[in-house]
This record gives structure tokens, C-alpha cells and sequence, in this order.
């Protein structure tokens, strides 16, 4: 029995988030006839793409008509930097976020207060979900400066009237205290570093389900079910998932809500679509592949049929919580970020699975790809947990073959598995960087 109360929940806007589909599709179609002329109108490079293309804003009469627009990539942003995206007038920016930039050159993106407007509700909604009210309070352990993640969160929160924390990620022990001292009750940071902050307190000697959390919204990175159970186990809360881009507006563009089958996105700021990233073809409800989001209302930079690489599906069948807009799964990869080793496609997903399900394990690892040879060798570095240690030879040896043929069903070849004692593999306070790749592709 968890600290949460289901009769917490609530809808924060009802009147867009459980629309009919009639009602929702007529309103998509007005802004998304609105925003391609605006943009059109405003943005060279989206002139030029449409122009090329032989097709104008007039020509967008039904949604379906969305297909006659070519797509868009973050190489596209990348050669815009920095503003030349930008569609609203300088006077009218008041914030700039950015990517990493760890990829490339960063992407970066301009908002107008109409923007900062419609990003507070969006993750308003998820709070609600998650049973925030005004009298709440919301620590917010996300990364802030340009990073959209820690804004986000306390945009939200503060639409509701909730109190948001700021305390952004780093300085674990500072958390610690804080969380001890001006207790609150929702987190909201990676799953990777709430998972850390609950390993920090065990280290301390104090039991994670002692610090009154009853739930958080954890993204940023991609996360397991196994994940969530051990979150929610360990904090004895309730752990839901939120989803965004910088590009498409920040975290909040879906969420998922008390049923967790799902992520609900904000369709009438968002529209999906779900391709086959090598045909482009616009796939059917239930099918899997990369999802593609249309911004219909935002004003800084709109994107129109963004490939966000993310690999997904969508299900339009009506939630338990009363909600009627589209649910998106969770994100298994991007396409382009999955590992071929010796010809298998490789998703750092199915080794999380692998190593979350095995109680002797701790959640952190970490995955090398190396070619010393002629061949690829998939290495995976896993961490004993602490209270399942042994010194022992003979049982190490054993742990490590249990794990090794539980890695070879779940991918489909051989791997090497390399035990580490506990606390040993580095932890990310930030996005946990799971995946080193060595080879040389030159």
C-alpha cells in the first residue's frame, strides 16, 4: 500500500483533455491550418521547404492533408542555428532553450509567453495526474539552465498553485537534507538519479520509504517497467513517466496517468504521427515506429512533422481515468540509437530489462562495445547489490552465467559480463549514460 491515494487524481483541464474525437479532430484541424500559414509565413526555411515541394498553406484542408508536408529533422534546426527557426518577432521571445549539443550543434529554441503559457498546463495535466494539488510540495531535481527538464516541472507545479523546490540536479547529500528536512511530497528528476538518491539513503541508513514522497513524474531518459518497480518499491510511491523534446516544446507533450497504460498527449497543443522510419509511410493505430509531432499552437518556433526518432505506438482507445486523448507506449529506442553488433540489432532497453527483473543486481550498469579484432565484443559491466554480496568464488562465477545466458535470450548473442562490487560503476545525476561504443567506423 503505497503513499499514494488514487482519489487524489484529478483531470486539470476536462474540457480539452475529454473531448469527443469529433470535437478534438475539428480543433487539430483549425490550429493545424492556422500554424503551417503562420509558419509559411514567417519562417523562411519552412517557405522554401513548401515551395519546393509544391505545396501551400491553402492546400491543408483536411488532417490527413498533413502528409502533402514534407518532414523535418533535427539536422534541419541544426542548420537554422541559432534563430533562424524563430516565427514570432524578437520583442516577443522571453525565454531561450537549448539542447545539449553533445550530437552536434545544439538546437535552440526561442518562447513567447503564449508558450510559457501552454507549457505550464501541459505538465499541469500530468501533475493532476499524479494526485499534485495546490497545497503540494513539488522538489523539482531536474537539470535547469538551458536544459528544458527542471523549467518544465516547475511551470507546472506552479500552475496549479503548488510550492515548486528548484533544487535541479547534483549535490546529492544537499537533496538528502532537503528532502529530510522540507519534506516534499513529489519528485520530479531522471529515474536514474531518483533510483540513485534512494541507494544514497540506504547507504546513509535511512529507509527511502521514510521520506513521505507519495509519487513523482520521471523522464529525460528513456526507463523500464523494471524501473518503476523499483522506484515505487523502494520509496513506496507511485512512479509515472513523462515524455518531451526541446524541439517540440519540453517535457509535458505526453504523461502518463494513474492507469500507467500509456502516455497521454497533449493533442490539442500536439499532433502524432507514427512512420516507419526507413519507407516514411504513415503507419495504423497499434503499430510501432518513430513518432512525429506537429507543434499546432506554439509560437517561438513551431515545428511541423518533426521526426523525433523515438520509437513508439499510439492508442486512441478511451483511458480508465476518463481522459480521451491518444496514448503513446513507452519509448523502446531510437532509431538511431540501437546497436548492430555481429548483425543483431541491440537496444539498451532489453539489457535494463534483463538486469532490473535479477533482485541480486543494483540498478546501475553500464554496456561497452568494442572491436579488438575482427569481431564486435559486447561487453556488460553489472553491479551486485549490496545486500545480496558475496565474496564468494563459486557463487560469483555462477551469478555471472545466470546473467550471461539471460543476456543472450533477451538479444540473441553471446555477451560478456563483467560483475562490479556495489557502488562501484558510476552514477549520473543528470541522464545516466549507459552506452560507451569503442568501435571505429572510419
Amino acid at each position: 500500500m503505497t503513499k499514494f491515494k488514487q482519489e487524489d487524481v484529478w483531470i486539470f483541464n476536462p474540457e480539452r483533455e475529454c473531448m469527443t474525437i469529433e470535437e478534438r479532430r475539428k480543433l487539430q484541424l483549425k490550429r493545424l491550418k492556422k500554424v503551417v500559414k503562420y509558419a509559411y509565413e514567417n519562417v523562411e526555411f519552412y517557405r522554401n521547404l513548401y515551395d519546393e515541394a509544391g505545396v501551400k498553406p491553402e492546400d491543408i484542408q483536411t488532417l490527413e492533408d498533413i502528409q502533402k508536408l514534407p518532414f523535418i529533422t533535427k539536422d534541419d534546426l541544426r542548420k537554422t542555428y541559432p534563430f533562424d527557426m524563430q516565427a514570432a518577432p524578437k520583442d516577443d521571445w522571453i525565454e531561450v532553450h537549448s539542447t545539449s549539443g553533445t550530437t552536434g550543434i545544439p538546437t535552440v529554441a526561442a518562447y513567447t509567453r503564449k508558450d510559457i503559457d501552454i507549457w505550464g498546463e501541459c505538465v499541469a495535466r500530468g501533475l493532476a495526474s499524479l494526485g499534485v494539488h495546490k497545497n503540494d510540495i513539488v522538489n523539482v531535481a531536474y537539470g535547469f539552465g538551458l536544459f528544458t527538464g527542471g523549467h518544465g516541472a516547475q511551470y507546472g507545479a506552479q500552475k496549479i498553485g503548488a510550492l515548486a523546490v528548484p533544487m535541479s540536479s547534483g549535490n546529492t547529500q544537499k537533496q538528502m537534507n532537503f528532502l529530510k528536512d522540507f519534506p516534499a511530497d513529489f519528485l520530479c528528476c531522471t529515474p536514474s538519479y531518483a533510483l540513485y538518491l534512494a541507494e544514497s539513503f540506504e547507504k546513509a541508513g535511512i529507509d527511502p520509504k521514510s521520506i513521505p514522497l507519495k509519487g513523482g513524474l520521471y523522464g529525460a531518459e528513456m526507463w523500464t517497467e523494471e524501473i518503476r518497480q523499483k522506484l515505487e518499491k523502494k520509496f513506496d510511491i507511485s512512479a509515472q513517466n513523462i515524455y518531451g523534446l526541446t524541439e517540440v516544446i519540453g517535457p509535458g507533450v505526453s504523461t502518463e496517468c494513474h492507469i500507467k497504460d500509456g502516455m497521454h498527449i497533449a493533442e490539442d497543443h500536439f499532433y502524432p504521427e507514427i512512420i516507419n522510419p526507413e519507407t516514411l509511410e504513415v503507419l495504423p493505430d497499434g503499430e510501432h515506429g518513430e513518432i512525429v509531432f506537429t507543434s499546432l499552437t506554439k509560437t517561438g518556433m513551431p515545428v511541423i512533422r518533426y521526426r523525433t526518432k523515438d520509437l513508439t505506438s499510439l492508442n486512441h482507445e478511451k483511458c480508465e481515468c476518463g481522459r480521451t486523448t491518444v496514448r503513446m507506449s513507452r519509448i523502446t529506442g531510437r532509431s538511431d540509437d540501437m546497436l548492430k553488433v555481429k548483425g543483431v540489432i541491440v537496444f539498451p532497453k532489453q539489457v535494463e530489462e534483463v538486469i532490473m527483473s535479477m533482485d541480486e543486481l543494483s540498478p546501475a550498469y553500464l554496456i561497452k562495445v568494442s572491436r579488438p579484432g575482427l569481431m564486435d565484443v559486447i561487453e556488460v559491466f553489472v553491479e551486485i547489490d549490496q545486500a545480496n554480496f558475496s565474496d564468494s568464488m563459486t557463487d560469483l562465477e555462477t551469478l555471472k552465467q545466470i546473467i550471461a545466458h539471460k543476456l543472450k535470450d533477451a538479444i540473441g548473442i553471446a555477451v560478456k559480463v563483467t560483475l562490479a562490487e556495489p557502488y562501484s560503476l558510476p552514477r549520473s545525476e543528470g541522464k545516466a549514460v549507459r552506452v560507451i561504443d569503442e568501435r571505429n567506423f572510419d
